[in-house]
């Protein structure tokens, strides 16, 4: 039996990845498991026979003391090989703890170690789903399992033993259907967890349960925890008096601090809902904007019985608005809000679709682990939205084969993006995102109706959002993808597994399948002829400019491209598409049942047939439409054609496509517009002017007391290059020698920020070669891999630590507390004159006598200059340096704009080795 099995929960500590390399060890720990009891625990310090880098030292906190005294492996070797006899070897990573044990063994001249494996990564993909990441501390800290020294062997295989025993817990807590289905999959797994599950299953069956919390739909095992709106509207009275909201507020919060501009942001908002106004209110970082609008926002969807939604610009601030901010504005009311999340049907599952792809069985690791991952899920999740789910880059993929798409067929098993609708009907408020709002005009049945009062949180978001809703794109690989996945009768793809079933039974004639076929082979050669005409255009148009980089961009107008061959391209698609659609047709309508094999394949012809026909549709906007008002361009690099190209289309002014959205909503409620960066100095209006709103509308500004910037201070480096004096050498080489100075002055924790790509790849690069930062870990956008947020967490887990971004860096990223100490501006944040966007936005208002650079190039670089401050502040106990390295803050007349977007703190112009006496005094 599974209970009397021995686990053996190894971690190691060692000098880097490869033993091969001369990597050794420096720490093992093993605890031994037995009916899921600790037997015993085994720990040692190992001699590597060398130093250990700084940077393991940094991460591990173990140093060359710790190792002095201490035996090499070959000393323990023995112990722990007898140690690992009839164990099942559990590690989190397994392959790379077992590989470089493996390795320790052969160099001790002992033999291979036989036996089973597990990995508690794997295993706690499967089984814990939604958490946000997979790394042992961040899986501890999400179970409350206690993990004290993170990255020292002992406490960490103490930690995976819990991890481990945390998991066969949740196995069991699972239904048994869920469990069958999970058991038939687990074999194609990496490590031996097959056997977990099935020790599971068997004691499920014993012992026979009813799961209270899941309901079955069709084959599946659905969670039934959703919440019940409750039709009794508990309400209590607005706080009117400062008074009575200090009373109000401090019931929750036992630290509440009086925050006279958060109860003014309250104020307005109450009268503005009341008399169905528009308001626009600027709060900085520090008032407590989101209660500041949740507060009056639910008393008045309770009072007067009405409904409000609350628009933010991401899933990741509704998340937060949700699952952290509403708790604690239930707790102060003492009440329950009726609340419920709405998002864009793409973004729930289908489960009909996932059965469908469950029944199919030529899948890859990757869409088993995601499979394994989607049945725990389904019995945790009460909402359907996949974003929940965290899965691999191959994960990914077959999650976009299960999202909810328009259908004309009613659905046959329960459906999440429904009961989101029908939440949302009888919800207080509703909580969705600005693409959402954007969206309800071009619905066929607009979703927002009987809405009262709107909060549109990340105002000057709702821009960006209205261009990307506005935005097609053409990209050849995805096009390359498609007519890959479909294929023709000679290729291993859909085609010929359609033709097959639909000749095994006799449902579509053969004449009919040749005829798709070699339609198909003309609409491939077509689209292929016409990219390699267009791109021998491009490259004469190209040749000979001179360029920094291999990558080039072309405005469609000045490639003036023949447009027939394009056409012909869009005509051979659509036949090709109205005889795919018969052909669907033909196979469905036959008196025999179809079977399993059958319903996969003619699904997975509609999807791409569907997956076509919005290529076509974004091919005849782009090359084939009138393009008033917008800017289309293309973008390739010379190194790899024609796989890199793009052709970009996007509105160059979105206030018409806002005007066209918000004006029935106007008519009929409230509005209120709020955000951190609502308005720039010189220019107020910059952002209210494009969400078309009325200049007879107040911008109310609230900023935080002064003392909440206590700890800030701004400095601007005056011994700097000018930027357009010198090269970009030479200019790239005193930003380096400033960074690595101030770094090692601040010992870390330093946000660095540029505003090109290129420019913080090569000096990244050269702080490398120059090895003055060796013993910091240095993480940059574009260039250490993972996405925004996995870098931003890793920079976290250091304390010696820099982080380079580009744009994305400037705003939306959250480093509270100690974990950052300063924030460098590499350059003033205004857009290149050769970004495409902007470029043809500026060529638009110079042909109208206007002033691009005062009314664009100018406001847009202040609000990301402020964006960038309010990295560093995010609570009245930090303390942080704001540093400028370009030089035009105070040689240019508009220089002292950007000084005046920052909040009321302290700002000094100091040489470099001034400005690094003053760091080192402020840092003790």
């Amino acid at each position: 039996m599974m209970e009397s099995q021995k686990y053996a929960i190894v971690d190691l500590e060692t000098t880097g990845h490869s033993p091969a390399n001369g990597d050794r060890m420096i720490q093992i720990a093993i605890v031994i498991m037995k009916d899921w009891e600790i037997e015993r625990t085994y720990t040692k310090f190992i001699d590597p026979g060398k130093a250990i880098p700084s940077f393991i030292q940094d991460l591990t906190h173990i140093t060359d003391k710790d190792v002095k005294d201490a035996l090499p492996f070959e000393a323990h070797a023995d112990y722990i090989y007898e140690l690992l006899a009839d164990c099942v070897f559990v590690a989190h990573n397994a392959d790379f703890d077992l590989s470089f044990l493996q390795a320790e063994f052969k160099r001790a001249g002992l033999p291979k170690w036989q036996g089973k494996k597990m990995d508690t990564v794997e295993l706690a993909k499967i089984l814990f789903p939604m958490s946000l990441s997979f790394k042992l501390g961040d899986l501890a800290a999400d179970l409350h399992i206690e993990l004290t020294n993170a990255h020292r062997a002992d406490d960490d295989a103490r930690a995976t033993a819990e991890l481990f025993k945390r998991c066969w817990k949740e196995l069991l807590s699972l239904p048994q259907l869920t469990l069958e289905q999970m058991h038939k999959r687990s074999f194609r797994l990496k490590s031996n967890i097959s056997q977990l599950f099935f020790e599971a299953l068997q004691i499920k069956r014993q012992h026979v349960t009813t799961n209270d919390n899941v309901h079955y739909y069709h084959h599946l095992a659905i969670c039934n925890g959703r919440k019940q709106y409750s039709n009794a509207k508990e309400s209590i009275d607005y706080p009117q008096t400062i008074a009575e909201k200090v009373a109000l507020m401090s019931k929750a919060m036992s630290n509440f601090e009086e925050r006279p501009a958060q109860f003014m942001m309250m104020d307005t908002i109450w009268q503005a809902l009341h008399a169905k106004q528009e308001c626009v209110i600027e709060a900085s970082t520090g008032i407590g904007k989101t209660a500041g609008y949740l507060l009056p926002a639910i008393l008045y969807a309770q009072a007067a019985n009405k409904k409000i939604a609350i628009s933010t610009y991401t899933s990741y601030l509704q998340e937060q608005l949700v699952e952290e901010e509403l708790p604690k504005i239930e707790e102060i009311l003492g009440t329950r809000v009726n609340i419920t999340v709405l998002k864009g049907m793409q973004h729930y599952i289908d489960l009909e679709r996932f059965e469908q792809c469950m029944a199919y069985a030529d899948e890859s690791y990757d869409d088993t682990l995601t499979i394994l991952q989607i049945l725990v899920w389904l019995t945790k999740t009460e909402t359907g939205v996949l974003s929940e789910l965290n899965v691999s880059g191959g994960g990914q993929l077959f999650l976009e084969k299960i999202r909810k798409i328009p259908t004309d067929k009613p659905s046959k098993s329960f459906d999440f993006y429904e009961q989101a609708l029908q939440n949302s009907a009888v919800a207080d408020c509703i909580v969705t995102n600005h693409a959402m709002v954007l969206s309800d005009l071009v619905r066929q049945t607009p979703i927002f109706t009987q809405i009262d009062g709107w909060v549109i949180d990340e105002a000057h978001q709702f821009i960006q959002a209205a261009m990307q809703q506005d935005e097609v794109m053409f990209s050849y690989t995805q096009w390359k993808y498609i007519l890959g996945q479909i294929g023709t009768m000679e290729d291993t793809a859909l085609f010929q597994q359609f033709s097959a079933a639909a000749k095994k039974k006799q449902r579509i004639s053969m004449q009919s399948l040749q005829r798709l076929d070699a339609q198909f082979i003309r609409l491939q050669r077509a689209f292929d002829d016409t990219i390699q005409q267009a791109l021998k255009t491009i490259q004469q148009l190209t040749k000979g400019k001179q360029a920094t980089s291999s990558k080039r961009t072309l405005f469609l107008e000045e490639a003036a491209l023949a447009k027939e061959p394009f056409m012909q391209v869009s005509k051979l698609a659509q036949q090709w598409l109205d005889l795919a659609m018969e052909a669907g047709k033909a196979f469905e309508n036959t008196l025999e049942q179809l079977d399993k094999s059958d319903c996969y394949i003619v699904t997975e012809w509609h999807y791409w047939i569907r997956e076509l026909k919005i290529k076509i549709a974004e091919w005849e906007d782009i090359f084939l439409a009138p393009q008033d008002g917008n800017s289309v361009w293309l973008e390739f690099d010379i190194r790899s054609i024609p796989g890199s190209l793009h052709v970009f289309k996007k509105p160059m002014n979105v206030t018409t496509v806002i005007n066209q959205v918000l004006a029935p909503i106007r008519e009929e409620a409230s509005i209120v517009w709020t955000s951190g960066t609502l308005t720039v100095p010189g220019n107020e209006r910059f952002v209210t002017r494009q969400l078309g709103i009325a200049n007879d509308i107040e911008v109310m500004k609230l900023q935080a007391p002064p003392a909440y910037y206590a700890g800030a201070k701004a400095y601007i480096v005056t011994d700097m290059p000018e930027i357009q004096h010198v090269s970009q050498e030479e200019y790239i080489e005193a930003v380096a020698h400033a960074i690595t100075r101030t770094v090692r002055m601040t010992e870390g924790r330093c946000f660095v920020l540029f505003t090109s790509q290129d420019m913080l790849r090569k000096t990244v690069e050269l702080i490398q070669d120059s090895e003055l930062l060796d013993d910091y870990m240095l993480f940059a956008q574009g260039v250490t891999g993972g996405s925004r947020m996995r870098i931003l967490k890793s920079f976290q887990k250091f304390s010696h630590a820099v982080l380079f971004g580009t744009n994305s860096f400037w705003e939306g990223v959250d480093v509270p507390g100690d974990a950052l100490a300063s924030v460098i501006v590499v350059r003033l944040p205004f857009s290149s004159p050769e970004e495409p966007v902007f470029k043809a936005r500026a060529k638009y208002l110079t042909a109208q006598g206007r002033n691009s650079f005062t009314e664009l190039s100018l406001p847009e670089a202040i609000m990301r200059f402020k964006q960038g401050f309010g990295r560093l502040i995010r609570s009245s106990q930090d303390k942080g340096a704001f540093i400028v390295l370009d030089r035009r803050i105070t040689t240019k007349s508009y220089g002292k704009e950007f000084i005046k977007a920052l909040p009321p703190i302290d700002v000094r112009k100091l040489q470099l080795p001034e400005l690094l006496k003053e760091l080192n005094h402020w840092q003790q």
